[in-house]
């Protein structure tokens, strides 16, 4: 596969389209931060206000992620990922065009929306992939595709320079970044004739109800209404963080934490019509149909750990350097990047191992257990550290972080193919949790070394947790190193097999 991952015909092709699809998501979703600076001048915000623009451009990407779960496995990534690059150009120009601080907080919060494309090709690379290539498939699909993220921070300061034309000190930020949205739309058009969501001859498998995520027992649903909650808790947290910054008061404070309860309650409700025949007894999964939701749960765990704390650490790392080791601004920007460019390689590496170590279990383990052990090395970084030392021992966590990542999305295609996209949607979501919860901990410590220090240590303890669970909970899944996808083989012969997936009454 390595040989052929150059070439751009059949699936290399759709693999190489949707991962720039994925690199254009993330060059819009975090065309922000580039250029904060010019537009905190250009409106005269402070620095409050910065940060709120900052909640906001993740706020709506745990919910949209659930959302585009469900549409992905409707409609097929084809479509969902066309309409949703298109759509970035809305919420970019509107933002570009912003008068007022209150249409930069709602044009924001409207592209935080756009963060949520990474599930779409998780299913679409597997649908294309089989399953004993589908880690370095993934990973090269999150690794390159994650990489907007820097290209974007390297890349729009530049740009914006250049479409000012000499005609003031002020960037032209909103040039640029409504001309980040108008080149994914134009993509999202280009992708959408362009590709296909399965190989001739195969079937898009679809699960029998959508709105809520299927599940094959009774405990498993209620453990997945108990895994729920963090995904609307989060969003509480971050109506909290902005009340602290004055954009919500405490009345309307108490209205968006209704609101959110109300949310979960709705996303129970279709969780429970989606499984309702299930519930009362109605219906019954023979032993081949069945999966644990449990392993979807340890998933959830790991990008906690993982992408949770690559989001919080990118946030925190220059000022880490600049103030460890006084260093100047851009110095310290300059090597924080190194953890983002690890990207390109690590989470690629990562599916890599998965796909060759003979075990995708123990790799989850492995590669989080040692992510745990760096991150505890980090937190004993002071000032008295040999500088290039310390950027080691950064990028060797980094490298562990992204690994992981990528070894995670090597096990979700995996555990029940119909419902891939709902299972990475709240997977995914499940890391922009752990990134509100690291951010809002982090925001409670002091500043300075006993901070970091603390930081690193939460991080470390986290890690080394969720590989021991990893370790002694996490199954491998069937067929991790098959030819074939589950309901792929011998399809002439699903005739046969039809009886035993209808649902059984019992009298």
């Amino acid at each position: 596969m390595l040989g052929e991952m150059w070439s751009f015909k059949g699936r290399y092709r759709i693999l190489h389209m949707t991962w720039f699809a994925f690199f254009l998501s993330f060059v819009v979703w975090f065309n922000l931060a580039p250029l904060a600076t010019a537009l905190k001048a250009d409106f005269g915000l402070e620095i409050g206000q910065i940060r709120t623009l900052a909640i906001c451009n993740v706020a709506l990407t745990v919910p949209a992620r659930i959302i585009i779960g469900m549409l992905l496995d409707k409609y097929g990534p084809r479509i969902t990922y066309s309409l949703l690059l298109m759509y970035a150009a809305i919420p970019c120009v509107a933002f570009a065009l912003a008068q007022n601080f209150s249409q930069l907080v709602i044009s924001r919060l409207a592209l935080s929306i756009v963060g949520a494309g990474f599930v779409i090709g998780i299913r679409m690379v597997a649908e294309w992939f089989p399953p004993k290539e589908i880690g370095l498939a993934e990973g090269v699909y999150g690794g390159w595709g994650n990489f907007g993220s820097a290209a974007s921070a390297f890349t729009l300061p530049t740009i914006a320079a250049f479409l000012t034309f000499g005609a003031g000190e002020i960037l032209n930020w909103r040039l640029s970044i409504a001309l980040t949205g108008i080149i994914a739309a134009a993509y999202g058009a280009l992708y959408f004739f362009s590709v296909q969501d399965t190989p001739p001859g195969k079937t898009y498998q679809k699960p029998k109800r959508h709105g809520g995520i299927e599940v094959t027992s009774k405990k498993d649903f209620w453990f997945l209404m108990l895994m729920n909650a963090p995904l609307s808790g989060v969003l509480a947290v971050l109506a909290w963080r902005l009340s602290k910054v004055g954009f919500l008061n405490q009345s309307q404070l108490f209205m968006v934490w209704a609101f959110l309860a109300g949310l979960y309650f709705f996303q129970a409700y279709n969780c429970w019509n989606a499984n309702k025949e299930l519930m009362a007894g109605e219906k019954h999964y023979p032993p081949a149909d069945r999966y644990d939701f449990s392993q979807v749960a340890i998933l959830e765990l790991t990008y906690v750990v993982n992408f949770g704390s690559e989001l919080a650490v990118v946030s925190m790392l220059p000022a880490f350097f600049e103030g460890t080791f006084d260093l100047s601004k851009q110095a310290a920007g300059m090597i924080a990047a190194s953890y983002a460019f690890m990207n390109l390689v690590s989470r690629p590496g990562g599916g890599l191992i998965s796909d060759k170590l003979g075990s995708r279990k123990w790799t989850m383990a492995v590669l989080t257990g040692c992510m745990g052990i760096g991150y505890l090395m980090m937190g004993n970084v002071n000032g008295n550290w040999f500088l290039p030392a310390a950027v080691i021992l950064t990028m060797a966590c980094s490298f562990f972080v992204q690994a992981g990542e990528g070894s995670t999305f090597a096990i979700v295609p995996l555990i029940k193919r119909r419902v891939t996209g709902q299972v990475a949607g709240n997977v995914g979501a499940y890391g922009n949790v752990g990134a509100v919860a690291y951010l809002t901990m982090f925001s409670l410590l002091p500043s300075g070394d006993v901070g970091n220090q603390v930081f690193f240590q939460v991080l470390g303890t986290a890690s080394l947790i969720v590989a021991f669970l990893c370790a002694f909970l996490l199954k491998e899944p069937k067929g991790s190193f098959s030819e074939h996808h589950e309901g792929e083989v011998e399809e002439e012969n699903m005739a046969a097999d039809t009886p035993i997936m209808l649902t059984e009454k019992q009298n």
